[in-house]
């Protein structure tokens, strides 16, 4: 009995207890909890562990599931940001201020959504775009759908025709932007396929499209059908033109003439129903001007290269090799009276029209002419007159060098017996030796060395024609300066002096790499480096640029102070922005105390 009474006896001080520290934490509490926590008021332990202030983490994520699986994989926000990483959930979600007072806000416009599982790329992250574009009102941030077809159903043109996988086709950039990978279905599109647009195949839809040549290309068909349905036999994607192998898949290659012709120019009647003849005659009856004399085997004169010329081997049927112009002349041009006319060999029996030295040369035309030509000359000047006709000489006409006969009087060989005096343009300035420019391939085109001179060309200057400087040709009296050629182009308008050098380069007039830190010691900083050079160089000078570096000096126009604050601008203000005041610049100075 007596134990009985003990027991009853530590009970009921055990549940005083317990009912003490209850009523004690009620009394400590910081303040009410936020409305989402209202219920877990009245139960400490949800979120606390006595004497465990690291098991209050654990707790949350026992409530907060999503969170914690975010953390332990290292996704979403909580996964991914650094600044949360291994901090305790309190130290940015602290309860107990009350219950209208939200714990999870941060500031949306600085949020940087690339910590997330989503980051912001291409279309979505064009400025201005708002968060309730894909976040809807009420629900979680986490709860945004993450698929494309979730916001851009009503941009689908397919109508879900290929399904929900947007980024199959499409990606972040523009929605108008589309790469499918065409080879990858059971059409690959391959020459003029690559080009054409999607509707002008898939017209209704992208499933079920034929793939049929002549499903799309029927009013392309120039033979009307009377080749069948299978186009790809002789066309193919590169173009629409014919690519049957007439070689390999018929008994008569196509060659010469024969491959430039149009199919229906000798399939007249529909393909494969009728055969046609093998033979020339067969096609050619009207082209035979022989009108049948020399019988129907053309092919023994003629061949498919053209009707109009001849196999006919001249060289080993007659004493009279044809070669050159010879080969390329009309066979009537020579045998004027027919085959069976006798005709000299000699050139000049033919030739004797031609001769423009009019019997002053003999009748062997064949000692300075050729078959090849009769304009070619294949008299050697280099071995006969010791003078070898190089680049515009070999061009020049006999007579232009060879006023008088050539074999009674001798022909100078120096440059200037032709091209000096009067017809010099330098006027004598460069001397007699042509040839130290000048060259045979060109009279106009030189090979001077202009790196030898005192002016080496670099840069633009390389591409610059050479009257652009040279004004006339006394070139030695060319000016070296810059502004001698560009003062037109001095936009500065004598501001930074007439060393152009000191910026510009000869790669291009418009690039310049003046260093002004270096160069001028004053470094450009903060807002300087937008001004132009004009803004601050204003006064012309033909010699040394010296511009004040003070402050004042350039904005004497923009000191509100009215000079109240003297003329050391730099004290208060900074060269990132005018406005911008140095920290501590608008303290007055700390008076003495009285008796200090």
């Amino acid at each position: 009995m007596r134990s009985l009474r003990r027991l009853a006896a530590a009970l009921l001080l055990a549940a005083s207890s317990f009912a003490a520290a209850q009523g004690l934490e009620s009394v400590v509490m910081p303040g009410k909890v936020i409305e989402g926590h209202a219920k877990l008021e009245a139960k400490c332990e949800s979120c606390h562990v006595r004497f465990d202030k690291a098991a209050q983490s654990r707790l949350c994520g026992e409530c907060h599931k999503a969170v914690a699986a975010d953390v332990q994989a290292k996704t979403g926000y909580h996964g991914r940001a650094p600044e949360v990483q291994g901090k305790e959930c309190r130290a940015c979600h602290t309860d107990h201020k009350g219950r209208e007072v939200h714990i999870a806000a941060f500031d949306e416009a600085k949020f940087d959504h690339a910590r997330t599982d989503f980051a912001l790329r291409g279309g979505h992250a064009k400025p201005g775009l708002e968060c309730r574009s894909c976040h809807a009102a009420g629900k979680r941030w986490r709860e945004a759908p993450g698929q494309c077809v979730d916001c851009h159903r009503k941009d689908d043109t397919h109508k879900g025709s290929l399904g929900p996988k947007c980024a199959d086709c499409h990606n972040e950039r523009t929605w108008k932007e589309a790469a499918f990978d065409h080879d990858k279905t059971r059409f690959a599109l391959v020459g003029k396929h690559v080009d054409a647009k999607c509707t002008a195949c898939h017209e209704k839809g992208y499933k079920d499209t034929p793939r049929e040549c002549v499903s799309c290309h029927r009013k392309n068909d120039s033979h009307k059908g009377r080749y069948g349905p299978k186009c790809e036999t002789c066309h193919d994607a590169r173009n629409w033109d014919n690519h049957f192998p007439h070689d390999t898949k018929t008994k008569f290659p196509l060659h010469g003439k024969h491959a430039k012709a149009k199919c229906d120019s000798c399939h007249k009647a529909p393909l494969y129903k009728e055969p046609l003849p093998m033979k020339c005659i067969g096609c050619h009856r009207a082209d035979d001007v022989h009108k049948g004399a020399q019988g129907e085997a053309c092919e023994k004169c003629h061949n498919d290269r053209g009707w109009k010329g001849s196999s006919f081997d001249h060289d080993k049927e007659t004493k009279f090799p044809l070669r050159f112009k010879h080969r390329e002349a009309k066979c009537e041009s020579c045998h004027k009276a027919g085959l069976k006319v006798k005709l000299e060999k000699t050139c000049i029996a033919c030739h004797k029209a031609d001769d423009t030295h009019k019997g002053g040369f003999g009748e062997k035309c064949e000692s300075c002419h050729a078959d090849k030509s009769w304009k070619t000359i294949t008299f050697d000047h280099e071995r006969d007159a010791a003078f070898e006709l190089e680049g515009k000489h070999a061009q020049v006409k006999c007579d232009g060098c060879h006023k008088a006969n050539p074999y009674a009087q001798r022909t100078p060989v120096q440059c200037e017996a032709c091209h000096g005096g009067e017809k010099d343009p330098h006027k004598g300035q460069q001397g007699k030796v042509c040839s130290q420019c000048h060259n045979a391939a060109s009279w106009t085109r030189t090979a001077f060395n202009h790196a030898k001179s005192r002016f080496p060309l670099a840069g633009s200057h390389v591409k610059v024609a050479c009257d652009s400087c040279h004004k006339s040709r006394r070139y030695k009296d060319a000016p070296s300066e810059c502004r001698s050629c560009h003062e037109k182009e001095d936009v500065h308008r004598k501001t930074l002096g007439p060393r152009c050098q000191d910026c510009h380069n000869v790669r291009t007039w418009k690039s310049w790499d003046y260093d002004h830190a270096k160069r001028a010691k004053y470094p450009l900083e903060g807002g300087h480096r937008k001004a132009t050079c004009a803004s601050c160089h204003t006064r012309p000078t033909d010699g040394r640029v010296e511009t004040s570096t003070t402050c004042f000096s350039c904005h004497r126009g923009d000191d509100v102070h009215g000079g109240g604050f003297g003329t050391q601008c730099e004290r208060c203000h900074e060269v990132s922005s005018w406005r911008s005041i140095r920290a501590g610049a608008g303290l007055a100075p700390a008076r003495p105390k009285p008796g200090g």
